[in-house]
């Protein structure tokens, strides 16, 4: 009988998620109202929650990965 390890991290996926979607709003608030350093702001935060995102997906893999091999 296998036994089934792989678990995926859904919470840094989802705060990943989170942080894209708030920083896309964020950037658009900004633009509308000229708001130059909230536009920054909501670029960063939409890149960072891209990159959260990223890690989070590979992080997976990797444990996918390791248990494949147990």
């Amino acid at each position: 009988m296998t036994q089934i390890l792989w678990r995926p991290v859904m919470g840094t996926q989802t705060e990943g998620t989170k942080h894209e979607v708030k920083g896309v709003a964020k950037e658009a608030f900004g633009k509308v109202t000229g708001d130059k350093g909230r536009e920054a702001a909501g670029k960063v935060e939409k890149h960072a929650g891209k990159m959260e995102k990223a890690a989070g997906k590979a992080a997976d893999k990797a444990r996918h990965e390791v248990d494949k091999h147990r």
